[in-house]
């Protein structure tokens, strides 16, 4: 079965979709709509910005987002989803790219929640880290032994987990799990700690917007970053994705499920090649590639 994933943050690029934009009129005309949608010209940064600029997450989310969907759209007819899963912020994408959510709906549910974290970041001092080479149980009991907010969020594939909280909690279990041996626990380059309890104030803004939005019946199931499994219900896809700012990114777990219901081609629909990467640490059985539409 062919299976369509789609990135979350971290995937940005300066230039990103300025390819489909000068090659295809259809991204041309999904690109506009989108500086209407925003009332801002997202794609001025996202061809011309600078790191710093793309890295703001008002602006991070809609422009991994638009990459995802618009190159989806670029597909035509050869876009066949038997399955979809999405990293993150890739689950908007993923329910775009099924039929759930409109290109316009999913848009601006984006650039809420986007909006929604970055306030939610305001609030306090929060960070996350990766922590590579330690078993899952590992880290998950660690968190657990630390004073303060510090949470598995994270859950990439075999060996790498990403942790989440405040600050002082976040660094003190990356020193606790490096003398554990971890072959690396750093901090990583986010604007606060998102997929944990400190998101609970954008958790509460978002839905608001999402119970208000028009879910539709998917074409294909969906494989859901907080249950981690595939979910066709358009309530239950609601809940899931609310539920999904507070909660841990099952990543691994979804791949997992995918490739148990019969999923053996997984294709990347975004910028860059994280997902594929980390496709090959979960299964290397199955084949990973990304979403090519130009020649």
């Amino acid at each position: 079965m062919k299976a369509y994933i789609f990135p979350g943050q971290g995937a940005q690029f300066t230039g990103m979709g300025l390819d489909l934009y000068e090659n295809f009129p259809l991204a041309q005309e999904y690109f506009e709509k989108a500086n209407d949608i925003l009332g801002f010209s997202i794609t001025d940064i996202m061809f011309e910005g600078t790191p710093e600029q793309l890295k703001e997450t008002k602006v991070t989310q809609p422009a991994i987002f638009l990459h995802s969907v618009i190159m989806a759209k670029v597909l035509g007819d050869s876009f066949q989803p038997e399955m979809v899963a999405g990293h993150s912020l890739g689950e908007l994408s993923a329910l775009v790219a099924n039929g759930v959510l409109s290109f316009e709906d999913g848009l601006r549910l984006v650039s809420k929640r986007a909006l929604a974290m970055q306030k939610a970041c305001e609030i306090a001092p929060s960070t996350m880290a990766a922590v590579l080479g330690l078993e899952d149980h590992v880290v998950e009991e660690t968190c657990l032994e630390i004073d303060g907010v510090v949470v598995a969020a994270n859950y990439n594939c075999p060996g790498q987990l990403v942790i989440s909280g405040e600050i002082t909690a976040v660094e003190k279990a990356c020193e606790i799990l490096t003398e554990k041996g971890a072959r690396r626990a750093l901090l990583l380059p986010v604007g606060g700690a998102f997929h944990s309890p400190m998101m609970q104030p954008a958790r509460e803004e978002l839905a608001a917007a999402i119970k208000e939005t028009t879910f539709s019946e998917p074409t294909c199931p969906v494989y859901q970053n907080v249950p981690a499994n595939a979910v066709t219900s358009p309530e239950e896809i609601k809940e899931n994705l609310i539920a999904q700012l507070t909660a841990p990114v099952k990543w691994t777990q979804c791949i997992q499920a995918m490739i148990a219901d019969g999923g053996t081609e997984f294709i990347e629909v975004g910028p860059g090649k994280v997902l594929q990467g980390l496709m090959r640490k979960i299964d290397r059985s199955v084949t990973a590639s990304g979403a090519i539409v130009l020649s």
